[in-house]
C-alpha cells in the first residue's frame, strides 16, 4: 500500500556537472569525526593524539547524555585533535591503516532482540547517531518513544545523490535496517520516495514500512515536507527520522555486528572534471577525490548540497550526515551594472533576467550574493517556494525579536533550517535566512528542555 503526495510549491535549481552513475574505491588515507555535525552536543573526548583505534572504537561522548557515543569509522592511529575558539572541539583525524579492523559487537537476529537490547547495541557501537528527531534537527533521545520514523529515500537538491544507485544490491541490509526501525517505535515507519524516478527494488520491495510517493519540485525531497504531508507535528510529538545509508549502517551492525560506516558519497558540481561516486567510510577526507580533479580556478568546496552543505577545504572531510561533495566557482568579483545586462547565462527566479525563456537550462552558478545586506523588502515571493501552510516571513521575524510565543504559532516546530534555503536564494535582501532559523531553533529547545 502507497500513498502519493503531490508538492506543487518550490524551485528546482538546474546545475552543470552532475555525477556519473559509476562507482570507484576513494582510497581516503585520513577521516575525521567532527562534533559540530552533532547539532547540541558537548563532546568529552576520550582519546588521545598517537592513540589505537579500530572501528568502533569511543573517541568522545555527549556531555549531558553521556550514553551517546561517537565511535570511530576506520582503524588507524589518532593523528590530531583539533580545537577552536574557546577550546571548542572541532574534528578528531584518523590516520587510517587501511586494515578496516573493527570491534565484534555480535551479530543478532533481530526477531530475537527487544527494543532495549536494540538500543543498547545502537549506543555501544556509535550507530545511534544516524537517528535524528524533529523538532530540532538533534539527535534522538534512546528514552523517548517517536511517534512515527520517517527515512527519506530520495533528495531534490541541486545535483543530488541516486539513492537507488547507492543502495543497488543492498536489499538483504535495508530490511534488516528497516525491521530495526520497526522495533523502536509503535507507531509507522514510513519510507518516502519519488514517485517519478524512483525504481529500485530495493526501495520499492521494503516490507513492514509504510511506502508514500512524492513529487514536485525542490524542497519536496526534505524530511519536513514527508512529515507535514504524512503525520504532522504538533507541540509535544517527536518524529525520528534518517536516510538510506543510515539504514543500511544499521542493517550491517545487526548482521554483521560491527560498525561499518560504509559510505558512497557523489562527488558533483560544474568545477568536476570526472563527476562521479566513491566508495569510502563516514569522515573520509576529499583530497583523493578532488586531487587533479576539479578547475584551476578558485572554487568552493562544500560538504553536503549548494543549499545547506558546509564550506570545507580542498583536503577536508565529509561530514557525518552528507552523501555528496559539490565544487563550484567562488564568486570574488563586483559585477559593474550587471543587472543592466540580459542575463542569458544567470539564474533568476523573478524573471529579472532573460535566462527564465530558457526553463530546462543548466546553470555554472558561484557564490557571489550579487548586492549587499539590505532591509527586508517585501515580494510575495517566498511563499512560492516554501510548501508548508506557514508564514515564513513572519516565522522569520519572530524569531529575529525571541518571541517563543509567536514562534510557536508559527510553526516553528514544523521546519527545519534546510527549509529554508530557498527563500534564501531568492531573497532580495540577501539574508542568511538559515542561519536565524537555527538560532531560533536552538533557542526553542533550550526554553523546552
Amino acid at each position: 500500500m502507497s500513498t502519493t503526495f503531490v508538492i506543487k510549491n518550490g524551485l528546482d535549481i538546474k546545475l552543470l556537472g552532475e555525477a556519473e552513475k559509476t562507482i570507484v574505491d576513494l582510497n581516503a588515507e585520513k577521516f575525521a569525526i567532527k562534533p559540530p555535525n552533532f547539532l547540541g552536543c558537548f563532546p568529552k573526548v576520550l582519546v588521545k593524539e598517537g592513540d589505537i583505534v579500530v572501528a568502533g572504537t569511543p573517541l568522545f561522548y555527549d556531555k549531558y547524555r553521556d550514553n551517546i557515543v561517537f565511535t570511530a569509522s576506520v582503524s588507524g592511529k589518532v593523528e590530531a585533535i583539533k580545537r577552536g575558539a574557546k577550546r571548542r572541539l572541532l574534528e578528531i583525524i584518523i590516520d587510517s591503516d587501511g586494515k578496516n579492523e573493527a570491534i565484534d559487537f555480535g551479530a543478532s537476529n533481530i526477531n530475537d532482540l527487544k527494543k532495549e537490547d536494540i538500543v543498547e547495541k545502537m549506543l555501544k557501537s556509535g550507530v545511534w547517531p544516524v537517528l535524528r528527531q524533529r523538532p530540532y534537527s538533534i539527535i534522538a533521545n534512546p528514552n523517548d518513544a517517536p511517534k512515527a520514523i520517517f527515512v527519506a529515500a530520495y533528495d531534490t537538491s541541486p545535483l543530488a545523490p541516486d539513492f537507488d544507485l547507492i543502495v543497488h544490491g543492498q536489499g538483504d541490509e535495508f530490511q534488516v535496517g528497516l525491521d530495526v526501525l520497526t522495533k523502536l517505535t509503535t507507531g509507522t515507519v514510513h519510507l518516502n520516495v519519488d514517485s517519478t524516478k524512483t525504481t529500485s527494488k530495493v526501495f520499492l520491495n521494503s516490507q513492514h514500512v509504510q511506502i508514500n510517493k512524492f513529487s514536485g519540485p525542490h524542497p519536496s525531497g526534505n524530511v519536513s515536507v514527508h512529515i507535514n504531508r504524512v503525520d504532522p507535528i504538533n507541540k509535544g510529538d517527536i518524529i525520528w527520522y534518517l536516510y538510506p545509508q543510515d539504514v543500511l549502517t544499521i542493517g550491517r551492525l545487526f548482521l554483521k555486528g560491527r560498525f561499518d560506516s560504509t559510505r558512497i558519497i557523489a562527488l558533483a558540481g560544474s568545477e568536476v572534471k570526472n563527476p562521479r561516486y566513491y566508495k569510502t567510510f563516514v569522515g573520509a577526507s576529499i583530497k583523493n577525490m578532488v586531487s587533479g580533479n576539479t578547475t584551476d580556478g578558485d572554487n568552493r568546496f562544500i560538504s553536503g548540497t549548494v543549499l545547506t552543505g558546509e564550506k570545507i577545504e580542498k583536503d577536508g572531510f565529509i561530514g557525518f550526515y552528507d552523501s555528496m561533495v559539490t565544487v563550484i566557482p567562488e564568486g570574488k568579483y563586483h559585477e559593474f551594472f550587471g543587472w543592466l545586462l540580459p542575463g542569458f547565462n544567470k539564474f533568476s527566479f523573478s524573471h529579472t533576467f532573460l535566462s527564465w525563456l530558457r526553463p530546462n537550462k543548466k546553470y555554472r552558478l558561484d557564490t557571489n550574493i550579487h548586492g549587499g545586506m539590505r532591509a527586508y523588502v517585501m515580494t510575495g515571493k517566498f511563499e512560492k517556494v516554501f510548501p508548508f501552510d506557514i508564514y515564513p516571513m513572519q516565522l522569520i521575524k519572530a524569531v529575529l525579536v525571541e518571541d517563543i510565543d509567536l514562534m510557536e504559532n508559527l510553526g516553528i516546530y514544523e521546519i527545519d533550517h534546510e527549509d529554508f534555503a530557498l527563500c534564501e536564494v531568492i531573497d532580495t535582501s540577501k539574508t542568511e535566512i538559515q542561519s536565524i532559523i537555527r538560532k531560533g531553533l536552538d533557542l526553542m529547545r533550550l526554553e523546552m528542555s
